[in-house]
């Protein structure tokens, strides 16, 4: 078996238990981002799976949408990804 070298670690555990590792991130040729695939950015970030830099550039990320999913996450919880509920939590 070959396993390609990343820089950092392949998985972490997250507070509740789990593990995730990169097979858990999106493809790097992701369009349609949806809250989940924003959510496991975000905690892979958050968590050490990935830096920010590398998130930005695997993903091809401005600085500020990158900074909005950390925040709506941060103040609202993982729903307020969700496009749907995006309008909501801007009026707040």
């Amino acid at each position: 078996m070959f396993l390609k070298k990343v820089d950092g670690p392949r998985a972490v555990t997250l507070p509740d238990g789990s593990v995730m590792s990169r097979a858990d991130l999106p493809p790097p040729d992701t369009t349609r981002w949806v809250a989940s695939r924003k959510s496991a950015v975000v905690r892979g970030v958050v968590y050490g799976l990935l830096t920010r830099d590398e998130a930005l550039e695997r993903y091809d990320l401005s600085e500020e949408e990158f900074r909005s999913w950390v925040e709506a996450v941060t103040e609202h919880g993982e729903d307020a990804l969700k496009a749907t509920a995006l309008q909501r939590y801007r009026q707040l």
